[in-house]
């Protein structure tokens, strides 16, 4: 039981009101298979340039990632830069060199192309089309995708949301991507558009799911400190769908589950910067987390 991942790993460099850090592991690749890697193996999709350091390869190695698909090729790895003030919900971005990202064309080794679950990362969504074309018969398909693919490359997100199972989105590209204000009529757009489930992530004011007959809100886990809000929402993908791979269960009850352990994975990594709270993390403090985020919204009926 693995997971197929395709995105990107990168060097971000990142500044918040409460600290800094320069070209350390990111990439939405890295952050979704760190996470999911508590729950499933993983085989991960991927390049990285020259200058990649071989402790990021054996970090991710000790994590049971599959590094068979991580091409490494001329030239520099992606690089990222932003900024968050104290509204932590939203990026400035200052730079990014996609470098050997930019030519990035997902071509699968032999022994992925049977998986049974797969997330496509926030990548062009021809690129995701033509993962799909590689995969003989997956169980789920979860997709990501950014304001920038909706309003630049539209028509060919919208090819690929009809193969998609699962779509994960922030508000603000539901509204985009729905062309609708409200987020209940923009959740039930999308459904229309071949998704069988939306989650819409909501940063510091937790999550959304929509199915055609459903509806689940939850919230975020309260935290004392939050350093880095980067990767949150492959971090909560990566939780997401590690559960439900774990548990082969895609029924409302499994989902509504799925969406608390991926935002309990999310409300570890913002503790740190970059991976650093993952490091150390252990699965019981996960099934902790979980126990006391099951007691935030449990409450006695009529």
């Amino acid at each position: 039981m693995s997971i197929l991942v395709v995105g990107s790993v990168a060097f971000d460099s990142v500044q918040t009101p409460f600290g800094r850090v320069e070209e350390v592991l990111g990439g939405s690749g890295t952050y979704f298979s760190t996470s999911a890697s508590f729950f499933a193996d993983i085989n991960l999709v991927a390049v990285v340039g020259e200058d990649f350091p071989q402790r990021h390869l054996d970090f991710l190695r000790a994590r049971n990632v599959n590094l068979e698909g991580v091409k490494v090729v001329p030239g520099e790895t992606f690089r990222w830069k932003g900024e968050y003030g104290y509204d932590l919900n939203e990026a400035k971005t200052l730079d990014t060199r996609l470098n050997v990202f930019e030519n990035f064309k997902p071509i699968l080794p032999e022994s992925y192309r049977d998986a049974d679950f797969v997330f496509l990362g926030n990548i062009d969504p021809e690129l995701q089309s033509q993962v799909l074309d590689q995969v003989r018969h997956p169980e789920l398909v979860v997709c990501d995708t950014m304001n920038f693919w909706i309003s630049g490359r539209r028509e060919a997100l919208l090819k690929t949301l009809t193969r998609v199972d699962i779509l994960m989105i922030n508000e603000a590209e539901a509204r985009q991507l729905a062309e609708e204000a409200n987020l209940v009529k923009a959740a039930q757009s999308i459904l229309s558009m071949g998704p069988k489930t939306v989650v819409i992530k909501r940063g510091e004011y937790g999550a959304l799911m929509f199915s055609e007959h459903t509806i689940f809100a939850a919230p975020a886990y309260p935290l004392e400190t939050v350093f880095d809000p980067t990767g949150a929402g492959d971090t909560f993908a990566g939780g997401f769908m590690g559960y439900l791979a774990a548990n082969r269960n895609f029924g409302d009850g499994s989902i509504r589950q799925a969406i608390i352990f991926g935002s309990v994975m999310a409300s570890f990594v913002v503790e740190n910067f970059s991976l650093d709270r993952l490091r150390d993390l252990e699965y019981r403090d996960i099934e902790e987390r979980f126990r006391r985020f099951k007691l935030l919204t449990e409450f006695e009926g009529l």
